[in-house]
């Protein structure tokens, strides 16, 4: 009786075991999956459930894709934009901005967009964070998030236009262009610009390398110059930083400026309109808005003459920036009250005097010699004052001008 109640104490216990481990069972639908995820977490490193295996796979939300993508030169174009790419700064690019190595290999993105990605950090350099005006060295890795390029067309450029742009080159040699540019034209193409001076004379002279060594305003006309080869735009942007380039503008402003020399001192904030728009103001020092900071700005200006325009009270000055700013001139003359003629953006009197264009001309440019130049480049380079300026300016004061 013993044992028989012993033996039927066992099954039964065996039973309610069995019993417990079928509830515990997972559905059908998702043991598959339950079982690949367990073989997985256990596998041993160097097995086929090991994720070390994958670590040279992209993996996104959707699964694993295609192995990742192999570091290339910057020098060999991107061919898939779909994915990330990696390149790798040679000496052609180094020394160059961030947002002017990007514009060159993203050709159809608008600059806000471009701008846009190294906010949002879809750009980095060596794995680490950048800025739109940080420089790119050799050996340095640039990894470009998937981008999506709009197509556009070659710009069509009518030969009266190249024709024009030609008769405008004041100087050129075999690393060297300099340009007298009209006013009204952008130096590039992009925020609603379908083509600017860059592209139109690098189809007007049949030249594959021509890249600006620095900008000018669109509105702004004068001297512009552009590199033939790499050795002078490294050689001239050095200059540009280290400021032993000296430009000097003439402009025509509103009023009579009193004083006969002055420096003025103020910092520079850009910052964007609802609208997009850039504009830029004086402020503080060290002030912030947004991912922009006041910079120090300094322009020298010297009033050459005063007179009378269609019985408004005028200025003729001399303007010497010391730093390169975005508007730098524009909104420093307006901040001291004597907004240029034509000015559109920072002209707060709405009873100026209207002119057809903005009277800003860079007029004279004055450089070092580099290490690339013959002793045929000269170092001193003078943009004709357009006829839409010097009609506005009486005829013993362009005596004076010629005389300076």
């Amino acid at each position: 009786m013993i044992n028989y109640t012993k033996t039927f104490a066992k099954r039964l216990l065996k039973n309610v075991k069995t019993m417990k481990n079928l509830q515990k069972m997972p559905k059908k639908q998702s043991s598959a999956r339950d079982t690949s995820h367990h073989s997985a977490k256990n596998a041993r490193p160097g097995t086929s459930g090991s994720h070390k295996r994958t670590s040279s796979r992209t993996t996104t939300k959707q699964g694993i894709t295609d192995k990742k993508p192999a570091k290339q030169s910057a020098d060999v174009a991107i061919t898939n934009f779909d994915q990330v790419n990696f390149l790798t700064v040679t000496d052609n690019q180094d020394g160059q901005r961030v947002d002017n190595f990007l514009l060159a290999r993203l050709k159809g993105l608008p600059r806000s967009h471009l701008y846009k990605l190294i906010r949002s950090d879809e750009i980095r350099i060596n794995g680490k964070r950048c800025k739109a005006h940080d420089k790119l060295y050799a050996g340095d890795v640039v990894r470009i998030a998937p981008v999506r390029l709009s197509v556009r067309e070659a710009p069509i450029i009518s030969e009266q236009l190249a024709k024009g742009l030609l008769a405008r080159i004041i100087f050129e040699d075999d690393g060297l262009m300099v340009l007298n540019k009209p006013h009204g034209m952008a130096v590039h193409g992009g925020s609603g610009e379908s083509f600017g001076v860059i592209e139109a004379m690098r189809m007007a002279t049949g030249k594959k390398y021509l890249e600006l060594i620095h900008r000018i305003d669109k509105d702004t006309s004068g001297l512009l110059l552009i590199a033939k080869k790499r050795s002078t735009l490294k050689a001239l942007q050095t200059q540009f930083r280290s400021k032993t380039i000296h430009k000097q503008y003439l402009c025509l402003v509103s009023g009579y400026v009193n004083a006969d020399q002055m420096n003025i001192d103020k910092p520079l904030l850009r910052y964007t309109l609802a609208n997009g728009e850039r504009r830029v103001k004086v402020a503080h020092p060290n002030e912030q808005k947004g991912d922009e900071r006041a910079k120090p700005s300094l322009t020298k200006i010297k009033t050459l003459a005063k007179f009378e325009l269609s019985g408004h009270p005028v200025s003729l000055v001399l303007a010497m920036p010391a730093t390169g700013r975005t508007h730098q001139i524009r909104v420093h003359m307006a901040h001291i009250g004597h907004a240029l003629l034509g000015d559109d953006k920072y002209q707060q009197n709405p009873s100026a005097l209207a002119v057809g264009r903005l009277c800003l001309h860079a007029w004279q440019l004055e450089l070092e010699k580099t290490d690339d130049a013959d002793d045929q480049r000269p170092s001193r380079y003078i943009a004709p004052v357009p006829s839409d300026m010097t009609d506005m300016i009486p005829e013993d004061v362009l005596k004076l001008i010629k005389s300076q």
